[in-house]
């Protein structure tokens, strides 16, 4: 992992990060692309709340997991960056949606 921060997707406020998060860019602008996805999303007429986004660069990727049980949106998001050549994708997604669904509980 190169770096992981707890975000507050409507305000882009960074509650806690850890390693180097600077790879993905300013927690605000995680917020800002996680809002705008969503708003597309929903006027696409997709069901639902947005889960998970998983964005991949040549080398990382970075999963932005929302974390269940803010009513009435889901407004904390956990962001982890992972270098590609490193990481197993498909685990690193399931195991982010496990330890997004610990914070809170």
């Amino acid at each position: 992992m190169i770096g992981a921060a707890l975000v507050d997707a409507v305000t882009g406020l960074a509650y806690r990060a850890s390693g180097d998060f600077s790879a993905v860019g300013e927690a605000h602008e995680t917020a800002e692309l996680t809002t705008l996805i969503a708003e597309g999303l929903h006027e696409a007429g997709a069901a639902g709340e947005l889960e998970s986004v998983v964005v991949t660069t040549s080398g990382l990727h970075e999963i932005v997991h929302a974390v269940p049980g803010r009513a009435p949106l889901n407004s904390v998001v956990l962001v982890l960056a992972l270098e590609r050549e490193r990481a197993n994708l498909a685990l690193a997604v399931r195991e982010t949606a496990s330890l997004a669904e610990s914070i809170l509980t």
